[in-house]
């Protein structure tokens, strides 16, 4: 999984469990100078109730303190402004974490063990700990804005689905696809130019996966559509989905059937989105899909991927050999795997033949980090 710097940082970066106040270092700056809180007041200038506030942490050491204190005491101002900083930073996150224990039950719909298993994020044993990793991976600030930002994915998925699926899985694939799209640097959006690329496309269908994986990502990115390939996470039923990103178009693919007829199926019918539907729409692909949309989107990848007329020609000369069946897709110039589908799709092929003609992908397994 990739991560912003920022990410990384506070990965790396100690957070204790407890706060130390200014006043408990100014304490033993008495004790040590053998000064009672009474002088210290005398020298700062301060009352005693003010100075003594300060050392029960009561009241703050503001940026005018800390420059009386440096001549006091020889520290610098920044010492003892960092100490006021690091004090309230460590007040608000204890507070915070004591606000997330509150949230750790919806952690338990959150597919933590499968997502860590496909790199999407890091494996903890804390739960607190593993609450505030899931909630950097949807970059929120807890399972409220959660709840806000994915409810338009929400929304999305129930119109496309005919069955319920898990919607924080549905969002963890979702946002898995997002940060590796936006990581992907696109040229402006050319519908012409993606068009042109489609044929190009249509082509690699005969390469192995990593021939094809890298030329379809370029070829896609230098008109303006990011493709990513995320593994499926449990509870979600999707193969593929299509939305925009800023000013580009992302095709976010599963492998969720890992053949390739139903990989390049998948691609072109989102193709077929991007130029047939609108930039607001977010299309999910799974079980259940019935829609205007959705059938104009099968149509174009139906027919981008076997021209009709050369597919009617071949059906009514077929003498239902898998050798005639190869053939034809190398006439065609795609692979044979995907002439296969279509005709077990259609009926004409039982769905236990021709499947040696298929080829069958499996995705590595990433580390987060």
């Amino acid at each position: 999984m990739w991560r912003t710097p920022m990410a990384k940082e506070a990965a790396n970066r100690f957070v204790p469990d407890y706060a130390v106040s200014p006043g408990e270092v100014l304490k033993d700056y008495l004790d040590s100078y053998g000064m009672t809180q009474a002088e210290l007041a005398d020298r700062l200038g301060f009352t005693k109730k003010t100075v003594n506030e300060i050392i029960r942490g009561k009241a703050r050491i503001m940026p005018e303190t800390a420059l009386k204190l440096e001549r006091v005491f020889g520290r610098p101002a920044h010492f003892w402004n960092n100490l006021e900083r690091q004090y309230q930073e460590d007040r608000v996150r204890l507070a915070d974490q004591q606000r997330l224990r509150e949230h750790l039950d919806w952690l338990k719909g959150v597919p933590v063990k499968a997502m860590a298993e496909r790199g999407f994020i890091r494996k903890f044993k804390d739960k607190l700990e593993q609450l505030d990793e899931v909630l950097r991976f949807f970059g929120v600030a807890d399972p409220e804005q959660w709840r806000t930002v994915w409810e338009q994915h929400q929304v999305a998925y129930r119109q496309s689905l005919r069955f319920e699926p898990c919607a924080e899985a549905v969002s963890a694939w979702l946002r898995q696809g997002e940060i590796e799209a936006l990581r992907i640097d696109c040229a402006p959006f050319d519908r012409r130019g993606f068009q042109a690329a489609l044929d190009e496309i249509r082509a690699l269908t005969r390469e192995p996966p990593e021939v094809f994986e890298p030329r379809l990502v370029e070829l896609c990115a230098g008109v303006g559509v990011a493709v990513v390939l995320v593994p499926e996470l449990p509870k979600t039923g999707i193969s593929g989905a299509t939305r925009w990103l800023k000013n580009k178009a992302v095709i976010q693919l599963s492998l969720r059937y890992k053949s390739n007829d139903q990989l390049w199926f998948t691609f072109f019918h989102e193709a077929g989105h991007i130029l047939k539907h609108g930039r607001k729409a977010i299309f999910l692909e799974g079980n259940g899909m019935d829609s205007e949309q959705e059938e104009e989107a099968n149509a174009f990848a139906r027919d981008k991927l076997i021209p009709p007329t050369a597919y009617a020609t071949f059906v009514k000369t077929w003498g239902r050999t898998l050798n005639e069946i190869k053939c034809f897709a190398h006439q065609i110039g795609i692979a044979p795997g995907i002439v296969v589908g279509r005709l077990q799709h259609d009926c004409l092929l039982p769905v236990t033949h021709g499947n040696k003609l298929k080829i069958y992908y499996r995705r590595a397994k990433r580390e987060a980090g």
